[in-house]
């Protein structure tokens, strides 16, 4: 059974991208393309290497953004505006994840290698706004990204997250490497399963995880 190993959390991290929205609505497909288009415009190459470079700094840095900072001193802030610059109209909202959500006990934030903004975005779209206690971005954790331990170590440091209470929600499974070393129960949320050890639990479908632990 799953409830019993959640007993003991009270403090719930969940991703934003693929996490709090199915990945059939594709969103995230509309941000790949506005960060290629980013990287044409912002470092002169032709699309077809901006996108090898896109995906390339993601494996390397664990985002793109990341990648285009660390060697090309990109200013981060017009960049993040302008990837996340999408169309929601086709979302729809999810009532029984909301429902689910707000019955967790204890203290639930958003956390993204998006912006804090976008993210609001999404929330409202999904019809979760107003359920999280507090939204993170990226550039609340001084633009380092997700996978890096010191980019979760400021944020929860921030939120005042303990760990041994904590359970975190991602569908990128390298994103849950160091919160399990930092000693969090970890969900990865995904339609395949990733065999790791640091993947407590598995689910392609979160409002029906959710729905087990009431």
């Amino acid at each position: 059974m799953v409830k019993p190993a959640f007993t003991h959390v009270t403090q719930w991290v969940f991703d934003l991208d693929n996490t709090l929205y199915p990945p059939h609505m594709r969103l995230f497909d509309q941000i790949e393309v506005l960060m290629t288009d980013y990287v044409v415009q912002a470092i002169g190459v032709d699309r077809a290497e901006a996108d090898r470079l896109r995906s390339h700094y993601w494996r390397e840095y664990g985002t793109t953004l990341a990648g285009l900072m660390a060697e090309h001193d990109l200013d981060p802030d017009p960049y993040l505006h302008a990837v996340h610059q999408v169309d929601m109209s086709h979302m729809t909202p999810d009532t029984a994840l909301a429902d689910h959500i707000r019955s967790l006990p204890g203290r639930c934030i958003v956390y993204t290698n998006g912006s804090a903004p976008y993210a609001e975005k999404v929330l409202e779209a999904r019809g979760l706004s107003g359920l999280f206690d507090a939204i993170y971005g990226v550039e609340h954790a001084g633009y380092r990204p997700k996978p890096e331990k010191a980019a979760f170590e400021t944020i929860f440091a921030k939120d005042g997250i303990k760990a041994d209470t904590a359970a975190m929600f991602e569908d990128d499974h390298r994103n849950l490497a160091a919160p399990h070393e930092m000693g969090m129960c970890t969900v990865h949320v995904a339609p395949d399963p990733h065999e790791a050890d640091h993947i407590h639990h598995h689910t392609d479908d979160l409002t029906a995880f959710l729905a087990r632990l009431r």
